[in-house]
């Protein structure tokens, strides 16, 4: 993995974090927990059974979307916003104490849509259209992502690294980001890429980004890291060698590889023996 980061900008503290993850590679694997509520459930099972806490948590962003409507929602939509509203002091908690810090965001469609907007059967919205300057969709796709940013303006005020990964699973069309083709969430994501780093300058934030697809990169010098989300079978550990040479044939740059997503944890023997260098 070449540390060099995709924004020339970044702050110490993520470059430092970069360069860890590049000498871990290939030797050692940085294991995380998804949080999905407050009470963080998940994290007190693996210290009780453990010892010890995971090295990465994640955290999601879905309940800080701004167009929200639960007068449209259902039971289900109703208890994960409120299950995950108010966990970004949980977050900045876990980075002051030196856990790293990675981000998840359903986001909420920008304009319109009901219920769980940000899959693409509960909204109409065109991400097409926020690309153009002058359209409705793009005045609320830039409103909600620079309200966001000034969410993750604390993080970057202290020197907290983010493995920031939007526009996740860009590979298929069940969120409105992909809904349009890979083209698309392309330029989403490098738009989000250009106004998060010239425009804010949220220079704490490592960039991934998640799609197997070759089609539809962002291109070397908007991503820091390259990850897919995969759920095998249960109980179907192993190396995911297959997995890891999709993602490294999108590029012939140095970037890191990493499962952002998994019902399966990968099996330490394999990895070994298979050279599975995940980070």
């Amino acid at each position: 993995m070449n540390p060099n980061p995709a924004n020339p900008g970044l702050q110490p503290e993520a470059r430092a974090l970069l360069t860890r993850l590049a000498a871990l590679e290939g030797k050692g694997i940085l294991t995380g927990q998804h949080t999905q509520t407050r009470e963080q459930a998940e994290l007190r099972v693996i210290e009780r059974e453990t010892g010890k806490l995971p090295a990465v948590c994640g955290f999601e962003l879905l309940a800080y979307s701004p167009n929200i409507r639960l007068e449209d929602a259902d039971e289900a939509c109703v208890t994960e916003v409120e299950n995950n509203r108010d966990t970004l002091p949980l977050a900045l908690d876990w980075g002051r104490r030196g856990g790293i810090v990675t981000f998840t965001w359903h986001w909420f469609s920008p304009l319109g849509g009901r219920d769980k907007s940000f899959y693409t059967r509960n909204t109409d919205f065109d991400p097409r259209l926020a690309l153009q300057e002058g359209t409705a969709e793009h005045a609320a796709f830039v409103s909600d992502m620079d309200r966001m940013a000034g969410l993750l303006r604390p993080f970057c005020e202290e020197h907290i690294p983010v493995l920031w990964r939007p526009f996740h699973e860009a590979e298929g069309d069940w969120f409105w980001w992909g809904s349009k083709g890979p083209d698309t969430a392309r330029e989403l994501y490098r738009f989000m890429f250009r106004r998060y780093t010239a425009h804010h300058h949220l220079d704490n934030l490592i960039w991934v980004w998640n799609s197997p697809r070759p089609e539809g990169y962002v291109g070397d010098a908007y991503c820091d890291i390259l990850s897919r989300d995969q759920y095998p079978p249960p109980h179907a550990h192993g190396a995911f060698r297959d997995r890891q040479d999709e993602l490294r044939a999108i590029t012939p740059a140095d970037k890191g590889l990493a499962i952002a997503e998994t019902g399966v944890i990968p099996d330490p023997e394999a990895l070994r023996r298979e050279k599975a260098a995940w980070l």
